[in-house]
């Protein structure tokens, strides 16, 4: 039985999890979910999950929300041992390490800057925008050490940060000023099957909406 994914266009955390269904070829339901419009606050899906986030899975009777939770469960329930999520404690470590970056400091630093124009009317802030260069600085460090974000394969981290690192793209952000992380880019659109069909839409669904941004 396909398992039930409640995702919307544009999201990078659902975009993270498309890239793993498609690398493993796990068979899914797509459920749009509008959060522009409220669907995630309706009450058939609050009683899925009453965080209300997306995106969220149902597998199975089994539901988990919180993307890198759902990345970690599919590798291991559908792919156990795979490289994108070895069976290693040290490897996982250093694959936790880098999601932990991407959520609780790359992330967040962009949001800072991006969304205050989209979601307040405010001015594009240069001092957040380069706080985020800071952040991709570090990010560009690490490439300059390893093939990709945790190591020498590919993992669930590069997922997540390619699918943040694409969003700042859309938004407006210069990405080719870090050499390391423009490599891995390159990389990852050569080596991914997927990655025209998944990313690139992403890409264009994003810039419309980032564009008070670039005023």
């Amino acid at each position: 039985m396909p398992i039930n994914f409640y995702e919307d266009q544009g999201s990078p955390a659902c975009l993270s999890i498309k890239m793993v269904v498609n690398h493993l070829n796990i068979p899914v339901n797509l459920i749009r979910i509008s959060m522009p419009a409220y669907e995630h606050l309706n009450p058939e899906f609050v009683k899925i999950n009453p965080a209300h986030t997306i995106p969220t899975i149902v597998d199975n009777g089994f539901t988990l929300w919180e993307s890198r939770a759902i990345m970690r469960y599919l590798v291991n329930e559908y792919s156990f041992g795979n490289d994108l999520y070895p069976n290693d404690a040290k490897k996982q470590a250093i694959i936790d390490r880098m999601l932990d970056f991407d959520l609780g400091s790359l992330y967040p630093t962009a949001t800072e800057w991006m969304y205050p124009p989209v979601l307040e009317n405010k001015s594009p802030n240069p001092e957040k925008e380069e706080a985020l260069s800071e952040k991709l600085k570090l990010l560009d460090y690490f490439l300059s050490k390893d093939v990709y974000v945790a190591g020498d394969n590919l993992t669930i981290a590069d997922f997540s940060l390619l699918s943040s690192v694409i969003t700042f793209h859309a938004a407006g952000h210069n990405i080719d000023q870090y050499a390391n992380i423009k490599s891995w880019l390159n990389r990852l659109e050569k080596e991914l099957s997927y990655y025209n069909r998944l990313v690139l839409p992403h890409i264009d669904i994003l810039i419309p909406w980032f564009a008070p941004l670039r005023k």
